[in-house]
C-alpha cells in the first residue's frame, strides 16, 4: 500500500499545481490518472495547442506547460499512479481514506483531492464492425508503450493531434504505418501536418485521406481492416493493431458513488476552499462548480492554493499553519 499526505486524483495542470502548493505546506502528494502519462487533456488531446491566460506567458505551448509543472514540483518528489482508474474510496476509523485503482493499486492518505478535469476519461469509439471484440487483441485506444508496435503494421484512424503525433513517431517503430482521415486537411497543428505529408511523400507511411475504417477481421487477433471511401469505394489491407483516436469523451465515473453533491456531472463546492459536502475531500479545477465559476486553468490553481491552506488542518491537525512568502524564502526552505 501506498502511504502519502494527499491523495490527488486526475494528474492534469491543475492537480500538478496542487503539488506544488501542498508541498510548501510539507505535504506529500500521490496522483492517479487513468491516461498513461501526465497532463490530462493538455497532453493527450491537445499538445501543441497554444495558451495564452497563463500569467507571465504571452503564449506557452500545451505540452511545454506541462512540462514546466513538472519541474516546478520536481523538488517535492510527488510518486504517481498511471495508466489505472480509481475504483473506490473508503473511510477509515481514524477518518483518513483507501483509495482503489482498476489494477488493485491502494493508497492511504488523509486527504483526497479530485483534480479530474472532466472527469475520468473514455475513448471515442468510432462506428466500426466488431470493434469491441477486438478490444485488446489488436484494437488499442491509447499508445502505451511504442514497442508493442515495433515491426507490426499499424493503422492508425483519426485528424487531430494524437493521430498526427503517433502516426509520425511510429513511422521509425512499426514494420508499415497507413493513417486514414474522413477528411482532407487535418485538425491537429499545422507543423504535424505537413511533417505527415512528408511522409507519404516520402513512402514512409500510407496516407489514405476522404476514408474511413469501417470493418475488422480476425482470427482471435486482427489481422485485417476494411477501408470505405466517401465515394463508397472499399478494399481490405492488412493491419495487426488498430489505433482509433478520435479523442476521449469525459465521465464522472465511480466518483459520482462517492456520495458527494452533483450538479450536472460537476461536484459542488464550497468557494472557501473548494471542499465537498464529505469531509476531508475536495474538488478543484473544471471538475467543479459553483456560482461564477470559470473553466480556466488559471482558475484552477486559484483553487488549488486555497485547498491547500485547509487540508493542512487534516494532515497536521495539530499544528498551526503558518503562511509564508516563496519570494521571500524560497523553495528549500519549504
Amino acid at each position: 500500500m501506498i502511504h502519502t499526505d494527499i491523495c490527488i486524483v486526475g494528474a492534469g495542470p491543475v492537480g500538478l499545481f496542487a503539488v506544488f502548493e501542498a508541498g510548501l505546506l510539507k505535504m506529500r502528494c500521490h496522483l492517479i490518472d487513468a491516461l498513461p502519462q501526465i497532463g490530462g487533456q493538455l497532453s493527450e488531446i491537445y499538445p501543441q495547442k497554444p495558451i495564452y491566460d497563463i500569467p507571465g506567458y504571452p503564449t506557452v505551448n500545451a505540452q511545454e506547460l506541462v512540462d514546466n509543472l513538472r519541474k516546478q514540483i520536481d523538488p517535492f518528489h510527488p510518486t504517481f499512479t498511471l495508466g489505472e482508474r480509481v475504483e473506490k474510496l473508503e473511510r477509515q476509523e481514524d477518518k483518513s481514506f483507501i483509495v482503489t485503482t482498476s489494477d488493485q493499486t491502494q493508497i492511504h492518505c488523509k486527504v483526497v483531492v479530485i483534480a479530474g478535469g472532466l472527469g475520468c476519461f473514455e475513448p471515442r469509439k468510432p462506428a466500426v464492425e466488431r470493434l469491441e471484440e477486438f478490444e485488446g487483441r489488436g484494437v488499442a485506444y491509447m499508445v502505451k508503450n511504442p514497442e508493442t508496435f515495433r515491426d507490426k503494421n499499424i493503422v492508425l484512424a483519426g485528424g487531430g493531434d494524437s493521430a498526427l503525433d503517433w502516426t509520425i513517431f511510429l513511422s521509425d517503430v512499426a514494420k508499415k504505418v497507413t493513417l486514414v482521415h474522413r477528411g482532407e486537411t487535418f485538425r491537429g497543428a499545422p507543423d504535424s501536418a505537413e511533417k505527415v505529408f512528408h511522409l507519404a511523400q516520402e513512402g514512409k507511411i500510407n496516407l489514405i485521406l476522404k476514408s474511413n475504417v469501417t470493418k475488422i477481421n480476425g482470427n482471435g487477433v486482427l489481422n485485417e481492416v476494411t477501408i470505405t471511401g466517401n465515394d463508397s469505394s472499399e478494399f481490405t489491407m492488412e493491419a495487426d493493431y488498430l489505433i482509433p483516436l478520435f479523442g476521449l469523451s469525459p465521465k464522472l465515473g465511480p466518483i459520482a458513488d462517492w456520495g458527494l453533491n452533483i450538479e450536472k456531472s460537476a461536484i459542488q463546492v464550497n468557494t472557501f476552499d473548494y471542499s465537498t459536502n464529505v469531509e476531508g475531500i475536495f474538488a478543484i479545477g473544471d471538475i467543479n462548480t459553483y456560482p461564477g465559476k470559470l473553466k480556466l486553468i488559471l482558475c484552477g490553481f486559484h483553487e488549488a492554493a486555497l485547498m491547500c491552506q485547509s487540508a493542512f488542518k487534516y494532515v497536521y491537525p495539530d499544528q498551526k499553519l503558518s503562511f509564508k512568502y516563496t519570494t521571500v524564502n524560497g523553495i528549500n526552505e519549504f
